[in-house]
Parts: structure tokens; C-alpha cells; sequence
């Protein structure tokens, strides 16, 4: 599993058994940080033509072979199937295109143990968003919780709605926080300590949170195009402080995550009676930001009590959602939710390489 905002590569290594229910169990894990080079070509991938494209696709792919052979060696495994998210290039679901990289093929080649992979080009074409993808594993493996929360490159939810499981990118996470961090040569800000330093510029933050997405239903989904196209000049705007940016960025994020939750509980006490306490599992790596954290608390409304679990599934609940994607399709059972989505139907996604 690799992100948006290319903290490195995820790798796990888990067990699914059945017994009443779906179970999981992390056998191993592990992130490798990208080098310079990697993050470079993977950050400038966007505005590649399409025969260096091609190519880097066809590099990744067996660059992921090799790491997965040095995490199977190196913690003394084996493993029946290997599902694989690859890097986002493109994610233009109006255009019905949905570009991860990593080639299948040279995956399978490299470690002689079957791929699955394009996980969202399937749904896109059958008229969904292609993303989220994970809640199929939230409303399976997770259903304690009434909403499930990544806080990722982006930030995206999960909820049972009327028994149907629905989902929606919420808004720009880690790759806003961390695009403002570059600007003065850091990866990101540690605990949120720089953002605990700024003062919320008011006028940018009513600019952000007037941005036409947010008004738009679910089910909808974003990629960089959009981030860049709203976010990056003024990010880049050294008139703006750096703590400044990220103390604004926070507050964004946070007042829309909540935004968001309260009208979900509109429309289901429309309905029926609410429970009066509410669960809200945190995983991806802005849960350890704890400035953002705060803020997320703070401003949610009664009764909401956000859940931060172990630090693996912390770390890895994505990738671990994608390995059971990866199961569920070799297995030829549903794994994307047209609830979820918006497709045209349930369906079983992703392209299987055996040879």
C-alpha cells in the first residue's frame, strides 16, 4: 500500500479465518520510507508522458517484487496471494480514469506468488468513484464502530446508513499538511507542534471551506488534481507563515470531518433515534498528530468520542483492508459496494495475475 502522501511503502503480512464472522490476525508488518529518487519519481509521475509512464509503472512494479521478497524473507514467511494498491497517479472518476502504477505482471514475475492489483479502474468504468474502497472491510471487520475515520493523504470516513454501508473522502489530510511542511524542508509536523505555534488565518480558511466539494453529496471521492488545483498557490504563498498554514490546515480539516459527522446524525435521527454515545475509530497517519486530534475532540459534537486504536492499525488498517480486497477477489466474492461507490452495482474488482 502506498499513499498520497508517500509516507513509504506499507507492508503486512495477515491471516483471515471464519468462524461466525470474518477474523484477521497481523502475522507481520512493516513501512519502508521511500528513498529521495522513489519519492521524487513518484511525486512527478502526474506530468510524465505516457511512454515514460509506461515505463515507470513497469520499475515500480518490480521494485514492489523485490521488497516483498526481502519482507518475506527477512521475517520468515509465506504467503498464498499478495494484493496490491500500487501508487496513484491519476484518480479522474468523471473522466473514468483510475491510474495506480506498479505493474502486476512484473509483481508476479519478481515473487512467483499470485497478484491482485487495480483495484478501482473497475469500479470507475461502471460509473462509481472508485474510492473509498476500504469500508467493505470496515463493515466486516470493524462494525463495532459507527463511523470508521482515515485520517490518510486524505481524509475519508465510513457509516452504516439505514443497514447500508456508505463512505466519502471528506478532505485534504496529510498531503496538505505535509505540502506546507516542505516549504521550509521538513516531511511533516511532529505531533503538530508547528501548528500549535500558528494563528488560523480567517480569510483562507473561509476561502477553503467555501470550496464547491464540500457542499456536494456523497457519494464523491478526491485525488492530487483536486488538492493542487485548490490548495497548492496558496500554500506556496510566502506571505503566509508556515505555522500559520498549518494551524489553518488543522482547523480545516477538523471543521469538516465534524461538519460532516453532524449531518450524517441529522439524517439518521431523521429516521430513527440515535444512539446518545457515539464511536469514531481514527486510523492513518494523521492520528498522530495530536494537535489535530485535539482539535477533532474539541469541536465534535455531544456524545461523539473519537477512538484511537493500537499503533499497528494505526499504521496499517489500510493496507490490511486491501489485502482482504485482494481475498475476497480471489475468492470471486463482492468487494466494492455500489452504496459505497455510486457504481452501477456491487461488484468483484481488481485483476489477478497467476502466470
Amino acid at each position: 500500500m502506498s499513499g498520497t502522501s508517500m509516507d513509504g511503502l506499507d507492508i503486512v503480512c495477515v491471516e483471515f479465518t471464519y468462524t461466525n464472522r470474518l477474523n484477521y490476525r497481523v502475522i507481520a508488518s512493516q513501512t519502508l520510507a521511500y528513498t529521495p529518487e522513489w519519492k521524487s519519481k513518484l511525486s512527478n509521475a502526474y506530468h510524465l508522458n505516457d511512454s515514460q509512464l509506461a515505463m515507470l509503472d513497469l520499475e515500480y512494479g518490480i521494485w514492489l517484487g523485490i521488497k516483498v521478497n526481502d519482507f518475506i524473507k527477512t521475517k520468515n514467511l509465506s504467503a498464498h496471494l499478495i494484493a496490491s494498491h500500487g501508487h496513484t497517479v491519476f484518480h479522474q472518476p468523471k473522466n473514468k480514469i483510475s491510474l495506480q502504477i506498479g505493474n502486476g505482471q512484473k509483481l508476479f514475475e519478481q515473487t512467483k506468488i499470485p497478484v491482485v492489483n487495480n483495484f478501482r479502474q473497475q469500479d470507475v468504468m461502471l460509473g462509481g468513484q472508485g474510492a473509498p474502497l476500504v469500508p467493505m472491510g470496515d463493515e466486516l471487520l470493524f462494525s463495532e464502530f459507527n463511523y470508521c475515520l482515515n485520517l490518510g493523504g486524505f481524509s475519508n470516513i465510513s457509516w452504516n446508513h439505514s443497514n447500508q454501508r456508505r463512505a466519502c473522502d471528506l478532505s485534504p489530510c496529510n498531503i496538505l499538511l505535509n505540502a506546507i511542511c516542505q516549504r521550509i524542508k521538513i516531511d511533516y509536523d511532529n505531533q503538530g507542534l508547528l501548528a500549535t505555534k500558528g494563528t488560523i488565518l480567517k480569510e483562507l480558511l473561509n476561502k477553503w471551506n467555501a470550496i464547491p466539494f464540500y457542499t456536494q453529496a456523497p457519494p464523491k471521492s478526491l485525488g492530487r488534481e483536486w488538492f493542487e488545483l485548490n490548495f497548492l498557490s496558496d500554500i506556496q504563498n510566502t506571505n503566509y507563515k508556515v505555522e500559520d498554514l498549518l494551524a489553518t490546515a488543522v482547523q480545516h480539516i477538523s471543521f469538516q470531518i465534524n461538519q460532516f459527522i453532524q449531518h450524517t446524525q441529522l439524517e439518521i435521527s431523521a429516521i430513527n433515534t440515535h444512539p446518545k454515545q457515539l464511536t469514531c475509530l481514527v486510523t492513518g497517519g494523521g492520528a498522530y498528530n495530536q494537535y489535530l486530534m485535539k482539535q477533532l475532540q474539541e469541536n465534535s459534537i455531544i456524545g461523539l468520542n473519537y477512538v484511537l486504536p493500537n499503533n499497528e492499525l494505526i499504521d496499517f488498517k489500510e493496507a490490511i483492508l486491501f489485502a482482504l480486497l485482494g481475498y475476497l477477489r480471489w475468492n470471486e466474492k463482492i468487494n466494492v459496494l455500489a452504496s459505497v461507490t455510486g457504481a452501477i452495482k456491487d461488484h468483484c474488482s481488481g485483476d489477478v495475475y497467476t502466470n
